[in-house]
Formats: C-alpha cells, sequence, structure tokens
C-alpha cells in the first residue's frame, strides 16, 4: 500500500515537473542516436574550460534526454549547461556516430527561450543585445556617440579603472572587443548593380551584413571588388536586412524567422545565380533557411531555393576560380596563419578552399596552429553572455596563432577578428588581422601591405 501511494506520489510530481513543450523539442531520434562513446569531449572547448561532464555535448544530451522524459525539470540549474555550449559545432566534425548535434541544441535553445524565466538583467541584457546588433539602421544612430567615445581616448581609461569589469562582467565584455568607428563606419553606398570587369560569368548577389556593414566595410569593398575583378556582376539590393544568424543560434524563433523572409523577399526578383556571404556565421544561417523556415507553408520552398544558392566568398572563389592575375603582397615572402571560424569549418565544411586561395598569392608562406579547430570564443555574441569561459578560450586561439611565428592572421569572420585582436593586444603581440577577401583584393591590385 506505503509503494503504491509512493508511485503515485511520485508520478504526480513528475506531472508538475515544468520542461520542454511540444512545439519541436529535442527529437529522442537523434538523442538515442548518441552512443556516449566521449569522443567530443576532447573538441568540446565549454567543457575544456568548465570541466563538467554537463558543460559537454554528451552531457547536455543526457539533459535532454531527461528533461524529455519527464525526469528532470528545466530550470536554472538545467539551462546553465545549454547556455554554457558556444555551438562552434566542433562535436558533429568529431562524433564517430554521426550525432546531430547542430540540430538537438538548436531545438533546445528554442525550448530554453519559451520555457525558461530569465532572471531580469539577464532578460535585459539580452533584450539589449536582439533590440539593437541585428538592425544596421539602428546600429547607425550609435556610431557618433562611440566614435566621441574613442577619440576621446576613453575605453583606454574605462579599462585601466576596472570599474566596468565590477558593475557588469558582461558590459565589460561587450565594451573591450567594441570595433573602431571610421569615416567608412558612415558610409553605405553601394549601387544596386556593380558590372563585371571583362566578360561576365555569373551574376551574384551579396549580402553586406550587420555589423560587417558598419565596422568592417572595407572587407564588403574588397569583396565586391574580387568579384567583379574575377568577371562577376555583382548585385546589391537596398531592402536587405539581418541574416538572422545571432537571434536564430540564441533561439528566438520568431524573430529569426522575420528577418529569414525578409532576406529572402530582398533577393526575389534579382536574377542572381549565387547569393555570396564573407562572414562564417552568416553563412552558416542562410544555409539553414529551409530548416528555420519549415513549418511556413509560403515560405518554405523560397527558403530552400534562395539557401542553395548561398556560397561563402572563399567556397565560391574556389569553385569558380579565380581568372584576375595576383600580385605579392610584399617584396619578402609573408608568413600567415589562416583561422578557421568555426561555422565555416565545422558548421558549413569549409576548411581547404580558403587556404587554396591563399596560396595562389605569390610570396604566401602558410602555417597552421596549433587546435586549429578550437573555438575563440566569440561564438556570436557567446563572449558578451559568457565571458568567463570566453576569455579563457580567447586567450588559449591568440596564443596558438601567434606561436606559429606568422606575421599576419588571415579571419574569415568579423567576431573572430574582433575577438582574436582583443587577446593578441592583450598579450603584447603584433599581428595584423584581415578578411582573405582583404588579401585577395590587394593581390589583384597590386597593394603592397606595411610591415
Amino acid at each position: 500500500m506505503q509503494v503504491s501511494e509512493n508511485n503515485e506520489k511520485k508520478i504526480a510530481s513528475l506531472e508538475n515537473i515544468k520542461g520542454f513543450d511540444e512545439n519541436h523539442p529535442p527529437e529522442p531520434k537523434l538523442i538515442d542516436s548518441c552512443v556516449h562513446c566521449g569522443f567530443c569531449l576532447s573538441t568540446c572547448p565549454s567543457y575544456r574550460v568548465i570541466g563538467k561532464e554537463m558543460d559537454s555535448p554528451r552531457g547536455r544530451i543526457y539533459l535532454m534526454d531527461a528533461i524529455n522524459e519527464g525526469e528532470i525539470p528545466l530550470n536554472k540549474a538545467t539551462a546553465q549547461h545549454f547556455d554554457s555550449c558556444l555551438g562552434c559545432l566542433a562535436c558533429v566534425t568529431t562524433c564517430p556516430s554521426g550525432v546531430e548535434y547542430d540540430k538537438l541544441i538548436s531545438a533546445t535553445r528554442h525550448q530554453v527561450t519559451r520555457n525558461f524565466p530569465r532572471s531580469l538583467p539577464d532578460k535585459l541584457f539580452r533584450q539589449l543585445i536582439f533590440s539593437l546588433f541585428p538592425y544596421p539602421q539602428r546600429l547607425r544612430f550609435l556610431l557618433v556617440p562611440l566614435l566621441i567615445y574613442q577619440k576621446l581616448g576613453l575605453p583606454k581609461l574605462i579599462r585601466s579603472t576596472g570599474l566596468l569589469e565590477k558593475i557588469s562582467p558582461r558590459l565589460a565584455a561587450m565594451e573591450s572587443i567594441l570595433p573602431e568607428v571610421t569615416a567608412k563606419s558612415f558610409q553605405d553606398n553601394y549601387p544596386t548593380v556593380i558590372p563585371a570587369q571583362g566578360e561576365k560569368r555569373y551574376r551574384v548577389g551579396v549580402i553586406l551584413g550587420c555589423v560587417q556593414r558598419l565596422f568592417f566595410s572595407p572587407v564588403n569593398e574588397a569583396t565586391v571588388r574580387v568579384l567583379t575583378a574575377n568577371g562577376c556582376e555583382v548585385v546589391i539590393p537596398k531592402s536587405q536586412g539581418c541574416c538572422a544568424a545571432l537571434p536564430e543560434h540564441q533561439g528566438q524563433a520568431a524573430q529569426a524567422q522575420t528577418l529569414a523572409k525578409q532576406m529572402i523577399d530582398s533577393f526575389a526578383d534579382m536574377n542572381v545565380d549565387y547569393v555570396i556571404i564573407n562572414a562564417a556565421g552568416c553563412g552558416h544561417t542562410l544555409k539553414e533557411y529551409g530548416h528555420i523556415l519549415g513549418n511556413d507553408p509560403e515560405y518554405k520552398e523560397k527558403a530552400k531555393e534562395f539557401a542553395n544558392k548561398v556560397k561563402d566568398s572563399q567556397e565560391f572563389l574556389a569553385m569558380v576560380g579565380l581568372t584576375a592575375k595576383l600580385s605579392p603582397l610584399t617584396e619578402e615572402p609573408l608568413t600567415m596563419v589562416y583561422q578557421d571560424a568555426c561555422h565555416l569549418l565545422h558548421g558549413q565544411k569549409i576548411s581547404v578552399q580558403p587556404r587554396q586561395l591563399l596560396k595562389q598569392i605569390p610570396n604566401i608562406q602558410l602555417r597552421e596552429p596549433l587546435d586549429a579547430a578550437l573555438c575563440c570564443g566569440s561564438a556570436g555574441v557567446y563572449n558578451m553572455l559568457q565571458p568567463e569561459v570566453a576569455e579563457e578560450l580567447g586567450e588559449q586561439k591568440a596564443r596558438n596563432l601567434s606561436n606559429t611565428g606568422a606575421s599576419m592572421i588571415a579571419s574569415p569572420n568579423p567576431g573572430c577578428s574582433l575577438q582574436i585582436s582583443k587577446h593578441l593586444e592583450k598579450q603584447g603581440k603584433e599581428m595584423k588581422v584581415m578578411h582573405p577577401m582583404e588579401l585577395l583584393d590587394c593581390a589583384i591590385r597590386g597593394v603592397k601591405l606595411n610591415g
């Protein structure tokens, strides 16, 4: 009798456990594909830093299964382990069983967003990020105050006091990676169509990005010049906005879907052969539009068609081949190390192509770093949301890159570039960080690099 009563109480308590809702929880079939071998542990950056089983892919899959089964709740204790994941997808590359952890963590993050009530400070900080960064026009309003802040030398003063770190480590982390505001940050005047140089080979669309178009506009300019120099007619729709990478990576489903639809619509009548993107994280999300809008009857097929046209700029150029002549960037041999951005390497399986392109530049000597596949800690906005883990990873990445003895780093993602540059400076290392498209552009135009 006592046993029966205890069982009833247990069942009643389980029924009251708040877990995942019925809207696309992590699929049990995908969960069951994990054999718990532990191969993922050595490649997982969060596990490497934190050292806890539940902060590894295997541990998180245990938690997903337990929440699905109603054995444990979705609460602060469990949500923090999902939050600690960088989403770098190194585990996907490593897994011998082919576990689709990317789909599992994506589904889980959407569940956490809907079903876990965050603290007010956490909620407000996330709201700041999601209300600002995916909207270039809103970011543009901050350019003037940021320019004044930097010209007055306030960043050095603020950082030296350590006051902001004490008030809010997250705000301090955000401030520490602020990109430099330049005159080009205020310019956004591309024509809609830019003709190819010489014989037209392809008609391609170019996505400018959000942070990229304001703070890394030279990368976009270089990308356009490289494409046109290699026989591409470039189309840049004025109506394009954010690719949705940031909200999608953090489980903001409704916002991600809205932005994805806007992006598809902006290219709807442009008749392009390919859609080119030069930022790794953006490219991975753009290629996932079929999944993001898979339940939308109006956009489902449009999303698949759009995603099939998306190519990373390096992926595209390696595929179609360079036709423009490349000149040396320096008089003497230039030692360079290529930084593998996670969402290129693991998300899009692009690794060989960038190296092939860089090696075509005369006098380039390419070196390989230790732990090339280790995340730098940027991971979208991870370095702002989880600054302690990100700091340690950034330090490791900068050290590994500088230890190659190379004089320059080629980095294909703006977030990675900011994170690496920050930690190189903290370590007193003088290494220039440039996007591969900038390097190719200089080689095509015959521009020599200083130093």
